[in-house]
């Protein structure tokens, strides 16, 4: 695995004035030899073939649209809150392209706290030299409140009937939850996700994760929140709990209508080896950051589990919805957080690897496997996967079961085995079909 110094560029050639690299620092410093992450680094082909949307819907095969929460979106796919929703031209790319629905970048009353730092993103990288894993430290929106709820008004004149989700945060105070919810409904957005869980910067001024890791402040917000709201409101979960079903129940039982999970899980990229700083680093310096993109899946899949579960149990037949997260890079991919429970599946880190336009693609995967199936909704197979998990302890009775059930139908050993009295049984013990 690669993180800060793969051996070569391959962008560039043994002559330093021969053909140039398209890396702009290697065409600065006239270098050979790359001391970096080449941004210029090919880029693999989706997997997946794009197919084509119109308004976000596909236009033949089967259907991708979910109605969730009293929302109706074209396809499964929203926009995760960060970088991808950060203003209204980004926004509205977003919707041009096809996804079902655009979380906006998280806002709060007051951007003049937030400050972030460059760099603030690190890459993970394979033997191939392709990205796995991403860390960011980047905090929420520093774009004046005033300002983005100018654009997010803008958003839905111009796109009325697409999907469009405020992130909010704030600190531990009931009037400015309060206000921040009565404004951003004035504006028009069809719902909130409450940002429970970054896991950096944030979390310093009690809020963000710091919330999310406790269930009873976290409870006695969402009560706030929910009484306040009168459009859908998520609860956006932290993996970095023991137990995530905990939570969860603390924000459906305090009135929200669903859960956003995973966050990012809390990391350290890694160390340079030869400045024995760790990385990324500001002025020598570096804090934990979010951890996400492929490498994450397996994690979020186990609480989406967990979490869908539990809705199953604990709050069958109520409109509850769950959002898939983390590590969602194909058709695929979301297909298994589908089959897990999830009602939509978000992407953040993968736009910011593939760009815009991999909703098409996205989109393309998932029907793929809908076709292969013959599943001719979302709904069709919707927590499918779910009745197959159970404890340890069941697996070694079932496999115990099984093994003695094949024993039994093995048959005779040899020929002395042979009884007169049965051997109509012993026939048909070695019977296989």
């Amino acid at each position: 695995m690669l993180f800060s110094q793969p051996p070569q560029c391959v962008n560039l050639t043994s002559r330093v004035n021969g053909p140039q690299t398209k890396c702009p620092l290697h065409i600065a410093r006239r270098q050979t030899t790359c001391r970096h992450v080449c941004n210029a680094a090919p880029r693999t082909k989706h997997p997946d073939s794009p197919i084509e949307l119109r308004n976000g819907a596909v236009v033949e095969g089967p259907s991708l649209a979910v109605d969730v929460n009293g929302l109706h979106l074209p396809n499964p796919f929203v926009i995760g809150s960060g970088p991808p929703g950060t203003n209204y031209q980004v926004m509205k790319k977003a919707f041009d392209e096809g996804w079902g629905g655009v979380i906006c970048k998280t806002l709060s009353l007051d951007s003049s706290k937030v400050v972030n730092v460059t760099p603030r993103y690190a890459k993970l990288r394979d033997s191939n030299n392709q990205v796995f894993g991403w860390e960011n430290f980047e905090l929420i929106s520093d774009r004046p409140f005033e300002t983005m709820l100018d654009e997010l008004r803008r958003l839905k004149q111009e796109y009325p009937d697409r999907v469009l989700i405020a992130s909010i945060m704030e600190e531990y105070n009931k009037g400015a939850w309060e206000e921040i919810i009565a404004r951003c409904e004035e504006v028009g957005v069809d719902a909130f996700e409450i940002n429970f869980s970054c896991p950096h910067g944030l979390p310093e001024r009690k809020m963000g994760m710091a919330m999310g890791q406790d269930p009873e402040i976290l409870g006695e917000v969402c009560g706030w929140i929910s009484a306040a709201a009168t459009k859908p409101v998520w609860a956006k979960l932290s993996p970095n709990v023991t137990d995530i079903t905990v939570p969860a129940h603390s924000a459906l039982d305090a009135g929200c209508e669903g859960v956003a999970a995973i966050n990012t899980i809390q990391s350290v990229m890694g160390v340079n080896l030869d400045t024995l700083r760790p990385e990324p680093t500001v002025e020598g310096y570096t804090t934990l950051g979010g951890y996400s993109y492929k490498s994450v899946k397996p994690i979020a899949l186990g609480k989406v589990m967990n979490i869908a579960r539990t809705i199953q149990k604990d709050y069958a037949g109520k409109d509850v919805s769950l959002s898939g997260i983390g590590g969602i890079d194909t058709g695929s991919d979301a297909a298994e957080f589908i089959l897990l429970g999830s009602d939509t599946v978000q992407v953040c880190t993968g736009v910011m690897i593939h760009g815009y336009p991999v909703i098409k693609n996205l989109c393309g995967g998932l029907q793929s496997f809908m076709k292969k199936h013959n599943f001719n909704s979302i709904a069709d197979f919707k927590g499918m996967s779910l009745p197959y998990f159970t404890t340890h302890s069941d697996l070694v009775v079932r496999q115990r079961e099984s093994l003695a059930a094949k024993k039994a139908k093995v048959g005779l050993a040899n020929d002395s085995e042979w009884s007169g009295d049965k051997f109509v049984e012993n026939s048909e013990s070695m019977v296989g079909n």
